[in-house]
């Protein structure tokens, strides 16, 4: 038996693991990423793929944190694999970690919640009135620009790091506009972007060639900035056509990135397909890059005890896309 807490942040589902896995072996959360998507891969499909999961399904393995100056450690996994980071799912983990008691929260303060994840060491600044959540602020490692106006797949791109490597387009570069009957086709071109920019050198990370290859393909729309705030609405598409419903944090940090390199970009608030809203800032500058905190909510939606009949001629579950 598997037992988890379920959330979702910004429509985005968390699925995180609570217990009935084993202890995934490896000197720090990074290593044991490497262990995971060799030795508990099944365990990922179990969870994630129909008919527990879903094709766009999200989730967390919980691991021990690299040092004690961390609470949790985190290995995130989607249909197609394990990544190096994830915005929503760090928001949902701080939410977890105060609601289960894991950390200690006032009710009308703020918490921080220290997670170590693949791409380095985050915060979740959970706050709270009355003894309630708030508002849950994902504090993330450094983001900086890859490159710009990289031309594939007929147009051109910009690059940039928010925890993963993601290419930035404006839907109406393909004469799409990000919405729900456009989905089809921006996964589609997503493919092909991320197809044509695999052997490229926009999509190696500077330091880590473990954090190297585009992870997602964000397509953006909205207005120019006005007084420094700039309003976009944006559907990042993941791993192999995954759709995140959410702005998507990590994303949402490499865009911060790419518009605060350009013009100074003060706040971006940043709207998902499904209508979830995130805000970015830049609280800081680093010699690795811009400290993008983007504020959020998640919200639990269940706790789930899952288990395998023997019998069960789907044992690892599926897919159909």
């Amino acid at each position: 038996m598997i037992t988890t807490v379920d959330y979702h942040t910004g429509g985005e589902p968390f699925r995180i693991v609570t217990g009935g896995v084993a202890e995934i072996p490896g000197a720090d959360v990074a290593a044991r990423r490497v262990t995971a998507m060799t030795g508990f891969d099944d365990v990922r499909r179990l969870l994630c793929h129909e008919p527990r999961g879903h094709a766009d399904m999200y989730g967390c393995f919980l691991v021990p944190p690299d040092d004690p100056g961390a609470h949790l450690g985190a290995l995130f996994w989607h249909k197609d694999g394990f990544s190096t980071a994830c915005g929503h799912g760090t928001i949902a983990l701080g939410a977890y970690a105060v609601h289960e008691g894991l950390v200690e929260a006032d009710p009308d303060g703020v918490a921080d919640v220290v997670v170590d994840v693949p791409s380095g060491r985050v915060t979740a600044q959970v706050r709270m009135s009355a003894g309630r959540i708030t508002s849950v602020t994902f504090v993330n490692v450094p983001s900086f620009v890859v490159a710009r106006d990289v031309r594939v797949a007929g147009v051109k791109v910009d690059v940039a790091y928010g925890g993963a490597i993601y290419a930035s387009v404006p839907a109406a570069a393909f004469g799409l506009s990000v919405e729900p009957r456009h989905l089809g086709a921006l996964v589609e071109h997503s493919r092909r972007i991320k197809a044509e920019l695999a052997d490229h050198p926009a999509a190696r990370h500077r330091s880590d060639e473990r954090l190297s290859g585009v992870y997602g393909v964000i397509f953006h729309e909205g207005p120019p900035a006005v007084e420094g705030v700039t309003r976009q609405r944006n559907v990042t598409v993941f791993a192999d056509g995954e759709v995140d419903r959410s702005p998507c944090g990590s994303g949402t940090a490499a865009r911060m990135a790419l518009l605060h390199d350009e013009s100074g970009l003060g706040e971006l608030v940043h709207e998902g397909i499904a209508g979830g809203v995130f805000t970015a800032r830049v609280r800081d500058k680093t010699d690795e890059g811009v400290i993008v905190a983007i504020d959020g909510m998640a919200y639990r939606t269940g706790r789930h005890v899952f288990e395998v009949d023997p019998g069960d001629p789907f044992p690892t579950g599926f897919t159909l896309r």
